[in-house]
């Protein structure tokens, strides 16, 4: 009895599961070889199979740096459909004049098409940072800072997660649905079959999900602690005081309403993370404002 050749395909990706990401095309090569040897399926199947095998392959190779500043671009396409961009030029000016600052003193100074800082029409606390290097931050969190010392906490905090590629980790989990998107496609084209289209517009819905998870969801918290972690060293070297950020978690901790769907739903608790901070930098002081830096970031809050 010949074998259907939806089994063939499971036990081809099975194998391939089991094969190191090195020996994927390999092993692909040997079970459509075989297949077509013994008439499991034939040469246009093989084929098929071969072309999503590559694009499974793929699922285990870094993503470059052109393939970063796309991903990035839909992940700030997704975020621009829920908020507004903040019409107002001298306010995203200054943002962007500090988080470039900011960014030349993380450990990713340079990235493909560079770092762009957004405002967000927006009363939620909230900021995202997109493996493109897009930071938007809404102007509730804006309305949260006191000194232009906790607004670069936050742009340092959102920088960390661009340097340590914490959003490129989440999309990695989710790439695996390209590869079966691509096995869907080239089985239609092969058979006709409607059942593979219809399965073809599911995968291609759930890779649309992505962005959508990493701005519902937002990171674990281990990312989040490593975020702050990055983000005392950048706000070091630039000169900020880092207890900033400890005053800029204080201040949402008074703000953030359970439950919401802002920074309360997607990080972890400002207190846990207050106390994961001071073992970096001691027990909070209250940061010294320096006159000059606190004239220019009112100047910009009384825009708002």
């Amino acid at each position: 009895m010949k074998v259907p050749y939806s089994y063939f395909i499971v036990a081809v990706f099975a194998i391939i599961t089991l094969s190191g990401c090195h020996t994927v095309q390999n092993a692909a090569t040997l079970a459509t070889s075989v297949g077509t040897t013994t008439g499991v399926i034939d040469t246009q199947q093989a084929a098929a199979i071969q072309k999503s095998v590559a694009a499974l392959a793929k699922t285990f190779e870094d993503f470059t740096p052109e393939q970063q500043y796309y991903i990035g671009r839909s992940v700030g396409a997704v975020v621009l459909s829920r908020y507004k961009p903040y019409q107002n030029d001298q306010i995203n000016q200054y943002i962007n004049l500090l988080g470039q600052t900011l960014a030349q003193a993380s450990d990713m100074p340079e990235i493909f098409n560079g770092y762009h800082f957004l405002v967000l029409d927006s009363a939620d606390i909230n900021a995202f940072a997109t493996p493109s290097g897009l930071v938007f931050v809404t102007r509730g969190m804006l309305e949260c800072c006191q000194t232009e010392d906790a607004l670069a906490a936050v742009l340092a905090h959102e920088i960390a997660h661009i340097q340590l590629k914490h959003g490129l980790q989440a999309i990695n989990r989710e790439r695996i649905t390209y590869a079966l998107t691509t096995t869907a496609t080239e089985g239609a084209k092969a058979f006709g079959s409607q059942e593979l289209a219809e399965m073809t517009k599911n995968f291609e819905d759930s890779i649309m999900n992505i962005t959508s998870t990493m701005i519902n969801n937002g990171y674990s918290r281990a990312f989040e602690y490593q975020a702050d972690q990055s983000a005392v060293v950048i706000l070091r070297r630039i000169g900020y005081d880092p207890h900033a950020l400890v005053e800029m978690l204080m201040a949402m901790g008074k703000h953030l309403k359970p439950g919401g769907a802002d920074f309360a739903k997607t990080h972890p608790s400002p207190q846990s993370r207050i106390e994961k901070i001071e073992k970096l930098t001691g027990s909070y002081k209250k940061v010294a404002v320096v006159e000059q830096r606190q004239a220019r970031f009112l100047r910009m809050i009384k825009r708002l």
